[in-house]
């Protein structure tokens, strides 16, 4: 009997949201065409680009709810991780879709080696203005107190520091936004890691690293646009990013 064959994609920064429709009709298709036969699909952050708390039903997310809900009906795991913008993701839409929230850093076997598996927005250490914001609206009192919150008062909070983040990204340089080789290193060293993945940066590559006389590989995802995204397939052929127009 032939083994059967195991199949894991990795996806991240969908950032979907109302005002991002072409994003959603081809992150809805490929759920369908692409993703219809993989045993595990991982999120690794920034699948909406804002999430207010599992109390918002506004559009789009009744609809991908449902979509992820399917794919889990279907037979594949789904794994999702927080991201700068959807870090209040809880166990309400964890339940609804059958996906497992896993944590900031997380490793898992990737045939016979270990990977480790980020959102990516702890490893650019010299946007140093972005990690102090970071610690600021991860504390957990900041979060208990926005979850008290209205819904409606804490979409009005989401906007406001969309429109400042993105008025921050347009005046800093693009270096200082992409992660820091040395603390690329040092988070697989820590993890012991033979394969590092992530997004945020929105610069997707596969690199061979040169790590303690050992050849380790760093795969980065690209951000999804209206009419294209990059992600990774791992499987008996390996490790390789593909496009899905």
């Amino acid at each position: 009997m032939i083994p059967r064959v195991s199949r894991k994609l990795f996806i991240s920064d969908i950032h979907l949201s109302a005002r991002q429709g072409d994003t959603q009709d081809l992150f809805l298709r490929f759920l369908r065409e692409r993703a219809a036969g993989a045993d595990e699909l991982y999120i690794l952050g920034d699948l909406f680009d804002a999430w207010i708390g599992d109390g918002d039903s506004t559009p789009p997310i009744p609809q991908i709810r449902d979509a992820l809900r399917q794919m889990g009906d279907r037979g594949c795991k789904l794994f999702i991780q927080h991201g700068n913008r959807d870090f209040l993701l809880g166990r309400l839409f964890a339940r609804q879709t059958g996906a497992r929230l896993i944590d900031e850093e997380h490793c898992i076997d990737l045939n016979g080696r270990k990977a480790l598996l980020m959102h990516g927005d702890l490893l650019c250490t010299d946007d140093i203005d972005y990690q102090k914001a970071r610690r600021l609206l991860r504390n957990p009192v900041f979060v208990f107190a926005v979850s008290l919150l209205p819904i409606e008062f804490r979409a009005r909070i989401a906007a406001y520091f969309r429109k400042g983040s993105a008025k921050a990204v347009a005046q800093k340089p693009k270096e200082i936004m992409d992660a820091n080789p040395d603390t690329v290193v040092q988070y697989l060293r820590k993890h012991q890691a033979g394969i590092l993945i992530h997004g945020h940066t929105h610069r997707p590559e596969a690199q061979e690293i040169l790590l303690d006389a050992h050849q380790v590989r760093r795969f980065v995802l690209g951000d999804w646009r209206g009419d294209h995204a990059t992600f990774l397939v791992a499987d008996n052929e390996g490790l390789r990013l593909e496009r899905f127009t």
